[in-house]
């Protein structure tokens, strides 16, 4: 089928034009619409993940991929999430009046893109993909600590469209610079300020991650809660709690949202991974699945099958699987150690069913942090290999025996740590991982941080830290081990040790941190999701 593509100027309630490109099936409509508002120009249309628009055209929709206010082509300046309500209300009322349109519109995109069909009026029918709902809980922050590199990466690439807009060619090679090099991780934070002052990404960074009266007070509307959802995630995406947080407030509401988890990253999504399942509805990939949503709620196409409220994929079966996200396994380990899991990789123990005993002592040290690897907060994110890192004397390591029998982990771990330090500020960085080849091969499975600051930092208390859900099932001989350390650099900006919770790269306020670990008490269970 062949489509045409036409620009398309919005005006919004204060006059400011919101520009785009319109693709239109071939024949005579009209047509059901798909809407995606971006910030990185309509050219683009988040073709690094998705179809490009055209293919939607010529499955029979009508689709406006938008420049947001102040990006690309649009009139205005970007202000981030706040401007959404308005626009996006805006521009769907506008789109469903199209004369091409037969008045239903559903909208879908990720990221930025996701987060905007939640804002205000929603369409008829959405796929928020890869993105939250809190910009706190689920976009800025991880475990009380500021995501580092991703944030401040992110809004030195905002930073770039703003300068560009504005003429100042130099500011915009210097921020290119500076993220090619890999010295926006040093000098990221004064190149936001001194190019882009309004960035809102840089506002997130200004605030404190653990004060939550400072942050925007964002809510779901019912309106949004009752509509169709389908929310396709990754396991190695950070925004994966903010999407499962979101299902569960529309399950509440009453509705039958779909949720669908694959083994990806944030721009990473595989697109062999659909091609094989156990149900039929994780035939294809995300395209596919968009395609036959849409055409249920926008064309009363009904299904060639029920679809399942979740489908999740298993990390290590590499399998698709019908899972429900608040029923978890029921699983509990304790930790054992005689004083040297942060001296030898293979000295502490991960014993299940069982309580721990001893206790650990290990210093984390700013010159030479922790570095992160792998799992869902950094630009590594996956299943990356760690055994180099757990061999550091600054990693503590408890690991299980060989498993005598299949395990399957479906839900959110937690650790809860008995946990003191030296200092009125410490980090737990934590990492679950599959150990194979007789220990050769370790590769990580699931991260979570936890930034403590206070003084209650000294006293020995118990911690609790959560790590990011996952479904992995251990084959026998396979053997479970968890990492914790005083830093993931630069997932995680380091702790500084004074208490304070101001992000940035180490400088000489930051200190040395003894961190003393009792194990008695000490273990890991799973959670519900969302």
């Amino acid at each position: 089928m062949s489509v045409d593509v036409t620009p398309l100027s919005i005006p919004m309630r204060d006059g400011c034009l919101l520009k785009g490109e319109l693709w239109q099936p071939g024949g005579v409509g009209p047509w059901p619409a798909l809407i995606m508002r971006q910030p990185y120009g309509h050219r683009l249309a988040s073709t690094v993940v998705y179809a490009h628009p055209s293919w939607y055209a010529q499955q029979g929709y009508l689709v406006l991929i938008q420049d947001v206010r102040g990006c690309a082509e649009s009139e205005g300046d970007f202000q981030g999430f706040s401007q959404e309500v308005n626009d996006g209300a805006d521009s769907i009322s506008a789109l469903r009046a199209h004369r091409l349109c037969n008045g239903r519109v559903g909208s879908y995109g990720f990221s930025y893109q996701g987060l905007t069909q939640l804002l205000g009026d929603p369409a008829d029918a959405m796929a928020p993909a890869m993105t939250g709902w809190d910009e706190r809980l689920h976009m800025a922050t991880e475990g009380g600590a500021h995501l580092w590199a991703n944030n401040v990466g992110w809004g030195l690439q905002l930073a770039a469209e703003h300068c560009r807009r504005s003429g100042r060619n130099e500011h915009w090679k210097l921020i290119y610079k500076s993220l090619q090099s890999g010295t926006f991780l040093f000098d990221g934070l004064e190149i936001l300020r001194h190019t882009n002052p309004n960035n809102p990404v840089l506002a997130w960074l200004e605030l404190n991650p653990q004060a939550q009266e400072q942050w925007p007070n964002q809510k779901l509307s019912s309106a949004v809660l009752e509509r169709p959802l389908l929310l396709c995630q990754g396991w190695h995406d950070p925004y994966l709690e903010g999407g499962l947080s979101l299902w569960n407030k529309s399950k509440q509401a009453g509705a039958n949202p779909l949720i669908r988890i694959g083994p990806w990253s944030h721009l990473a999504w595989d697109r062999k991974v659909g091609s094989t399942n156990q149900g039929a509805s994780a035939c294809g990939g995300v395209d596919e699945w968009q395609l036959s949503f849409f055409d249920q709620h926008l064309r009363d196409r009904a299904p060639a099958a029920e679809p399942e409220p979740c489908l999740a994929f298993d990390l290590l079966a590499k399998e698709w699987r019908q899972r429900d996200p608040q029923n978890p396994g029921k699983l509990q380990w304790g930790l054992s150690s005689g004083g040297l899991a942060a001296s030898r990789s293979n000295e502490g123990l991960l014993l299940a069913q069982e309580q721990g005993y001893g206790q650990v002592y290990w210093v984390h040290d700013p010159w030479r942090p922790v570095p992160g690897c792998g799992g869902h907060l950094g630009a590594d994110a996956g299943m990356q290999e760690r055994s180099a890192l757990d061999a550091r004397a600054d990693v503590v390591c408890f690991t299980s025996p060989p498993l005598l029998e299949a395990l399957e982990i479906w839900g959110k771990p937690q650790l809860i740590a008995l946990v003191a330090a030296d200092q009125p500020g410490f980090d737990l960085c934590a990492n679950l991982a599959v150990v194979r080849q007789q220990g050769s091969e370790v590769l990580v499975l699931s991260t979570g941080v936890l930034r403590q600051l206070g003084e209650h930092c000294k006293q020995l208390l118990p911690r609790k830290l959560q790590f990011q859900p996952l479904l992995a099932s251990l084959q026998v001989g396979d053997r479970l081990r968890l990492s914790i350390a005083g830093a993931a650099w630069p997932h995680i900006s380091v702790n500084r040790g004074d208490g304070h919770w101001a992000p940035g790269p180490v400088g000489p306020s930051h200190s040395s941190i003894r961190i003393q670990l009792q194990l008695a008490g000490s273990g890991l269970e799973l959670l519900a999701m969302g």
